[in-house]
């Protein structure tokens, strides 16, 4: 179901205030997020118009809003908030996969990140 075209961003990092410890929410710490977008992109590549597709920046922007924004107790509320909110704002997209990762974690051993990643549809999760 998810296969075509999408716009890809890679590691976007931004300072939040998320969790459900306090020092979590007082100090915050770095979220690294990565974002799928699927839409038709044959316009914009036949008429090299940017007008025809969605910015980078446009969805980079909705991502800092919401990292950098109200706090929230679990990465899965992060993550749906991005996802609804690129629904929401951009008919074109089809589908949106989220990933968001914690690179600091109080775990017993090394790790990149630990996180969650999500992919919703408009087709089952908005009303369109």
């Amino acid at each position: 179901m998810l296969n075509g075209d999408k716009l890809v961003l890679r590691g976007l990092k931004f300072h939040g205030y998320h969790g459900v410890k306090p020092e979590e929410r007082k100090l915050g710490q770095k979220f690294l997020i990565d974002v799928d977008a699927w839409m038709d992109l044959r316009v914009a590549g036949n008429s090299d118009n940017l007008s025809d597709t969605i910015s980078y920046t446009a969805i980079y922007r909705i991502v800092k809003e919401v990292v950098e924004g109200a706090s929230q107790n679990l990465l899965e509320s992060v993550a749906q908030l991005i996802a609804s909110t690129i629904l929401s704002n951009y008919h074109q997209v089809s589908a949106v996969r989220v990933q968001v990762g914690k690179p600091h974690v109080a775990v017993q051993g090394p790790v990149d990140y630990l996180g969650v990643e999500i992919t919703r549809y408009r087709s089952v999760d908005m009303q369109s």
